[in-house]
């Protein structure tokens, strides 16, 4: 029942109620009911005629006269879920009602209460009645509320962390959204201890296990909605509700059910941050637009290649009858640094840069363009997400692959040096101060404005250093998506790679580097879980007996038992008794290799997707 009604303690509570001097003499267990009507009656077979949630009002002057029917007059109330039953005396029951009635009542954990002096019932009907159209009504308004305000956040293409934050505003209560692997990936606390509240966060969601897309977990207080959009679901909404028994809060209220605007709000955040994951706004030329529009074709088959051919064509790149090279250029840290704000996990510091964000990118964007005219190269290019740009080379034929990729690694190298701002940069290392440049002027655009800040490589120690990737060469634009994809993954999974090389190819990263730049894919996420679900759920419910630790032993020795169990610092009849339980909490052999292998893999994810 809806949290909008009144409970029949605030009832009671009520002037028209006062006056009549009430008394409860049974069922104060039953105070919080909602009460959803009143219902004034003078019969016994009265509850065939209710819906539950009624407060029945009586004189008690059509009551039974024999203890029997008194009792089955109460439990016919209490079995058709009434809210409770308020008697007046003085016409039936002039000192009190019956005792059998006061047993009954406490018995069936009903609310029974004595109005002492006469009140007319009218007057309590209108007031609750009155009530309960005000608490809707006010439901009414918080509910228009939360539809305008997460309608203007879709508009503006709020980020998570706003749409978040404007949540955990309208409900009051603590907001958090994490991802399918249970990492929190934005939060508001609500004026509560952020510490306290993602203190062992994935132990914690884990144990949150809602049935249905949106639902409510009486067990841990928190109200839960799938996010994702196009079928694609990739994280959870969770808001913690106070009427809930939150685990650890030492709240012994009793469960109950949110109000529906809670469940609203849930909801349509969630429905704006699905909304703003799909939407890229940047502002670009029309036939940049086009670029991207063509590149956005091949990597999500939106339109067909042929299609995609032709429109490339009239913008002057041939794609037919070509040899065909994705490749991905982007920044090694994913963001500037800010004056006095450290640059990532390099530990370096730097001056504020003129530009950030957008201009960072667009400046990327320009770089690789300008690269690719003076390599005399042809391709479609466009930024292809907020950090990197992407560029699909149209060559005559695959021996001209290596000379054009070094070519234009060459060219955007020196264009990237020629452009950066030279004013002194100012590095700290490890506490060291000191000058990182000449105190020339930032280099100027075609336009006229100056180009954007620069960083120091953690790697190199280049300015504003980036990654070259190239994917494989394929001889038909049907085949042009895999070698994007591949440029990309090659891309993200080296930018934390400290080796300077012109190019990043894919014999460059390794398993661990893929799996980590892959980390936010919901179907690798949804691997971990299938793989390693059950395991992290036993460690979540016994935190003193932790078993993934010894999963992890036994693979990176190489299924040597001996070896783990010394690596482990265990008996080996310890460490035998432990592989068992595992395997029989996932149900696999561990006996065997292709078993180990995925557990491996899904190990290997789990630390790319637990690492920042």
């Amino acid at each position: 029942m809806s949290a909008v009604f009144p409970t029949v303690r605030e009832v009671l509570a009520l002037d028209p109620v006062r006056h009549g001097a009430p008394r409860l003499v049974a069922g104060d267990a039953g105070l919080d009911r909602p009460v959803r009507w009143v219902h004034v009656a003078e019969v016994p077979d009265i509850a065939t005629l209710l819906g539950g949630g009624e407060l029945v009002l009586t004189t008690g002057i059509g009551l039974p006269a024999d203890d029997g029917g008194l009792r089955a007059f109460i439990d016919d109330l209490a079995d058709v879920g009434v809210s409770g039953l308020v008697v007046e005396l003085g016409r039936r029951y002039v000192s009190g009602v019956p005792r059998v009635m006061v047993t009954a009542a406490q018995r069936r954990g009903l609310p029974l209460v004595e109005l002492r002096r006469a009140t007319p019932f009218v007057r309590i009907t209108e007031a609750v009645h009155a009530l309960i159209v005000d608490a809707q009504l006010h439901e009414l308004r918080a509910t228009e509320e939360i539809h305008q305000r997460f309608t203007e956040l879709s508009v503006e293409g709020a980020g998570p962390a706003e749409v978040v934050r404007q949540a955990a505003e309208l409900a009051g209560c603590p907001v958090v959204l994490e991802n399918l692997s249970r990492q929190v990936l934005a939060y508001d606390p609500a004026g509560e201890s952020a510490e306290l509240l993602l203190d062992g966060w994935e132990e914690h969601s884990r144990r949150i296990r809602p049935a249905g897309r949106t639902a409510y977990d009486a067990d841990s207080g928190w109200l839960v909605t799938t996010v994702g959009a196009r079928g694609q679901d990739w994280g959870r909404l969770l808001l913690r509700w106070p009427g809930g028994g939150d685990l650890g809060s030492g709240d012994t209220r009793p469960a109950g059910t949110p109000p529906t605007r809670l469940t609203i709000l849930v909801e349509r955040a969630a429905s704006t941050l699905a909304l703003g994951r799909l939407i890229r706004r940047d502002a670009e030329g029309l036939e940049r637009q086009l670029h991207r529009t063509l590149l956005t074709a091949l990597l999500d088959h939106s339109r067909p290649v042929d299609e995609v051919a032709l429109r490339a064509k009239a913008l002057g790149v041939t794609l037919d009858r070509r040899h065909l090279v994705g490749v991905v250029v982007r920044h090694r840290l994913d963001e500037p640094v800010a004056d006095g704000v450290p640059a990532g996990e390099s530990g370096l510091w730097v001056d504020a840069a003129p530009e950030t964000g957008p201009a960072r990118l667009r400046d990327l964007a320009e770089a690789v363009g300008q690269a690719l005219r003076e390599a005399k190269l042809t391709a479609l290019t466009s930024a292809v997400d907020d950090q990197a740009v992407g560029a699909l080379l149209a060559l005559p034929d695959a021996a001209a692959e290596e000379r054009a990729l070094t070519a234009f690694a060459t060219a955007l190298r020196r264009i990237r040096l020629d452009t950066a701002p030279s004013r002194p940069v100012t590095a700290r290392v490890a506490g060291v101060r000191g000058e990182a440049g000449e105190g020339r002027e930032p280099a100027r655009r075609a336009d006229g404005s100056r180009s954007a800040g620069v960083t120091s490589d953690p790697g190199t120690g280049r300015p504003d250093a980036v990654v070259v990737a190239a994917g494989s060469g394929v001889g038909s634009l049907r085949e042009a998506r895999r070698s994007l994809i591949e440029a990309r993954q090659i891309a993200d999974a080296a930018r934390r790679d400290r080796r300077d090389l012109p190019i990043f190819r894919l014999p460059h990263v390794g398993l661990a580097g893929l799996l980590h730049l892959l980390r936010d894919e919901p179907r690798v996420q949804t691997f971990v879980e299938r793989e390693l679900g059950a395991l992290l759920s036993h460690d979540a419910r016994h935190p003193r007996d932790q078993l993934l630790g010894t999963l992890r032993a036994y693979l990176d020795q190489g299924r040597n038992k001996s070896a783990a169990a010394a690596a482990a610092h265990l008996s080996r009849p310890a460490f035998y008794e432990r592989l068992a339980r595992i395997g029989r909490i996932l149900d696999v052999d561990l006996d065997s290799v292709e078993a180990c292998l995925s557990l491996h893999v899904a190990l290997l994810a789990l630390d790319a997707i637990r690492t920042p």
